[in-house]
């Protein structure tokens, strides 16, 4: 669904030039060894004609932002479960524990992680960026990967429609029973996006500036169902609105499981890094241990008919 954590460019030009280059071995010196009688210099013993082999590691010398510091954005409110306390900084809820562990195999400690806060609508649109990545729900897109670049996907999404208890579409069983509701979802998110492209209600949908509008207007009855991303809507429901219920959940219908990725500046090579520190941390099993602990209450939820 949505938005993001920031990092910053470092200056030093010379290190910047290294790794625009992708930190390229350098250039061999002359060789101590005699010419041959063709003038060719002999190979020294275990070294070989052909290139070598070894691939360079993306993480060796990261260029930030700021020089040692890992800048990570998200949007203000953090809401739960991805983050707790609306506090990014303390490591706990699923997105601030997935950024730390991305900041450790990256090579940044906790006291080299700089959160700033960059809201969910900007994150995405063209331009120089003042983070080095954005972790904040956001999905990845073809449209917004025209303007910045993503990382692999870190968490496969569904969407979820959450009413009042005691709403005519409490009982609703497939996508088709909201043909006539009025829904709504914050604007610039995949959930909007799923009310218009996959629900396609007869009423246009209505927008909202943030998830907190979206949830007054349900509990004032400007709307008859909000949509979100799961693990938003089961905490909306089971703490925010007692008096909500999650109806169902489905994935739009764009042929591929939605997932969320960090978000980078266009063509930043510091994505390999964060792609690098992804692929370790899924392999070692610490993203299912992240999200067994922050989002395991997502459970049981019926899938709802097309």
């Amino acid at each position: 669904m949505r938005r993001g954590s920031a990092w910053r460019l470092f200056a030093a030009a010379a290190v910047g030039a290294v790794l625009a280059t992708g930190c390229a071995p350098t250039e061999e010196s002359e060789s101590d060894n005699p010419p041959t009688e063709s003038g060719a210099s002999e190979p020294s013993a275990g070294s070989s004609t052909e290139a070598s082999d070894e691939v360079e590691d993306p993480c060796a010398d990261p260029a930030t932002q700021q020089d040692g510091v890992l800048t990570i954005a998200t949007d203000s409110p953090a809401y739960e479960p991805w983050f707790s306390g609306d506090d990014p900084t303390n490591g706990k809820g699923y997105e601030s524990a997935v950024a730390y562990a991305v900041a450790k195999e990256m090579g940044f400690g906790r006291d080299a992680v700089e959160w700033v806060t960059v809201p969910f609508n900007s994150s995405y649109q063209p331009g120089a960026k003042d983070f080095d990545f954005d972790i904040n729900q956001i999905s990845i897109n073809a449209r917004r990967a025209e303007a910045v670049t993503f990382s692999d996907g870190y968490y496969s999404a569904a969407q979820a429609i959450i009413t009042l208890k005691d709403s005519e579409y409490a009982d609703a069983a497939s996508l088709e029973d909201f043909a006539d509701a009025r829904l709504g979802a914050q604007v610039g998110t995949t959930s909007l996006d799923a009310i218009t492209e996959t629900l396609q209600p007869s009423q246009q949908p209505q927008v909202f500036d943030d998830t907190n509008i979206a949830k007054n207007a349900l509990q004032n009855g400007q709307v008859d169902g909000i949509v979100a991303d799961l693990p938003t809507a089961f905490y909306i429901t089971a703490v925010e609105i007692p008096d909500g219920q999650i109806v169902g959940q489905f994935q739009p219908t764009t042929g591929e499981t939605e997932e969320f990725g960090l978000l980078f500046e266009k063509d930043n090579p510091l994505v390999d890094c964060a792609n690098q520190a992804l692929a370790t941390l899924r392999d070692e099993g610490t993203l299912e241990g992240i999200e067994d602990r922050w989002l395991s209450q997502v459970v049981d939820v019926p899938e709802l008919d097309s």
